[in-house]
């Protein structure tokens, strides 16, 4: 009952899809923070969300086993074409704001124990307080991302009936609530 409450309320915050899945299906690959360290993304070492500053990778994915089942969901955005920055980048605020909508209402459902993860560094901030040297702004709001606690999204959807790939010209993101002590339900 609580899998499809937790379906639900995601999909009515906006997200495309939803679903839950037994933790120990999250496929996890500490290789990840290898590509982090390469800085695709340009935010190494700018986002206390990211790597280094979220911590190490086997402190997270060790983290990932106190949890009994993952809400995992999705947006899916449409592109003008595959080089379409812009329209990436009003994706990934919309994914930011569906998950901070989750985080309002999915405690009630989760409890205090669980653990929300969402897509790249926590994009509330235009500039991270760790490029400025400032505290975090938002520590209560803050969230890292899948991949930064060594979670292969790829992999751990394919055990799910979402789509990584949805389609040309179009950008897909997810973001994952743990929640369920382990024997303790």
């Amino acid at each position: 009952m609580k899998d499809e409450a937790m379906i639900r309320l995601a999909l009515e915050c906006g997200a495309h899809a939803a679903a839950v899945l037994p933790a120990g299906q999250i496929v996890r690959n500490a290789e990840f923070r290898e590509m982090c360290r390469s800085n695709r993304c340009g935010v190494y070492g700018r986002c206390y969300m990211c790597p280094p500053d979220v911590g190490e990778i086997e402190d997270l994915m060790h983290r990932l086993e106190d949890y009994d089942r993952g809400l995992l969901y999705q947006t899916v955005s449409p592109l003008e074409d595959s080089f379409d920055v812009e329209g990436m980048a009003r994706a990934r605020e919309e994914m930011t704001a569906l998950s901070q909508r989750l985080l309002d209402v999915l405690p009630p459902l989760t409890g205090s124990h669980a653990l929300h993860l969402s897509c790249g560094g926590c994009g509330l901030c235009r500039e991270c307080g760790r490029v400025s040297g400032e505290a975090c702004r938002h520590p209560d709001r803050a969230l890292a991302s899948l991949e930064s606690y060594g979670i292969d999204v790829y992999n751990t959807a394919r055990n799910t009936p979402l789509h990584y790939v949805n389609g040309p010209d179009t950008v897909t993101y997810f973001g994952m609530v743990l929640y369920g002590e382990k024997n303790n339900g």
